[in-house]
């Protein structure tokens, strides 16, 4: 046999092995799995990220991207949610927690770990893994909601700056910063943020089997500790990043494992969305006497 057919066999062979490495790390064969790292870090929104003068944070679409990807991937078999946040859109904290209720439903376990912060919305979030694993320290819970309405009537009136609205409907501007709300819109906006507040309530007590009543007495807004929330039933036990991936690793039964971080960029990426972000601080200061839309978040 020439070298160079001797040659051809051995890449073969080194190719069939690698394949047959790859397969098994899906399944439960020696070498193990993979167990997912996805980061939810800064104030969450629904849909896409948000990055002005005054804040940044994730959007749920990339969250859910990539908790999608770690679903059809066969190697990982378990996820870990790093959570800073705090908080954010009640919509978008539904978004990723339907997606992490999808991923239980296909038997991979997920395992939500705290790190400084991950109150309010970001707690609806965790809510919806296997285990809620905490430091001592994080600050958690906040279960409540809150919509903020900004009121500059009087400034544009000592700026001289004046207006006129055209409506289809006596509701259709509420919640505009160039005039109060009528006590019908109290009523309707305060409508709004019960209705929500009830879908947390609920969210909570499904996720951290929870009586309805026990959580209601929680759910004055309020942060814990990760070591209150621990003794209260709202967070399954202390530790840190590695500790939460143990546990997801455990779940999964996995022996041996490897960590893969989903989502990372280059850091030619990262530049990219500096400048934007520079960008739209700039547009954002250019209309900043234009009035404010009303916004509900989950703080």
């Amino acid at each position: 046999m020439s070298r160079r057919r001797l040659g051809a066999w051995v890449l073969a062979i080194l190719i069939l092995v690698s394949l047959a490495a790859v397969w098994w790390a899906g399944t439960d064969g020696p070498i193990g799995g993979v167990v997912a790292l996805v980061r939810l870090e800064g104030t969450l929104t629904a849909g896409g990220p948000v990055r002005d003068w005054s804040s940044s944070g994730p959007g749920s679409d990339r969250i859910v991207s990539e908790l999608v990807q770690a679903g059809r991937d066969p190697s990982v078999r378990a996820v870990v949610l790093r959570i800073n946040s705090p908080g954010g859109s009640a919509a978008g904290a539904q978004e990723i927690a339907l997606e992490l209720g999808r991923l239980r439903e296909v038997g991979k376990p997920v395992v939500a770990s705290i790190a400084d912060v991950g109150a309010s919305g970001a707690y609806w979030v965790a809510c919806g893994s296997d285990l809620v694993v905490v430091n001592p320290g994080s600050l958690t819970g906040s279960i409540g909601v809150y919509l903020e309405l900004t009121l500059l009537e009087e400034l544009y009136e000592k700026l001289g700056v004046d207006f006129e609205v055209f409506k289809s409907g006596p509701h259709k501007d509420m919640g505009t910063a160039l005039r109060p709300p009528t006590d019908a819109e109290r009523a309707i906006l305060q409508a709004m943020v019960d209705d929500i507040f009830e879908q947390f309530v609920d969210t909570v007590a499904a996720g951290r089997s929870l009586d309805r009543d026990r959580v209601l007495e929680l759910a004055d807004g309020r942060l814990f500790t990760g070591r209150q929330a621990v003794d209260l039933g709202l967070a399954d036990r202390t530790g840190n990043l590695q500790t939460a991936i143990a546990e997801a690793a455990a779940l999964a039964g996995l022996k041996s494992y490897t960590v893969r971080e989903l989502g990372r960029r280059h850091p030619l990426e990262r530049l990219l969305e500096e400048l934007q972000s520079l960008a739209g601080s700039l547009q954002t200061l250019a209309g900043a006497l234009r009035p404010i839309p009303p916004g509900g978040l989950l703080r």
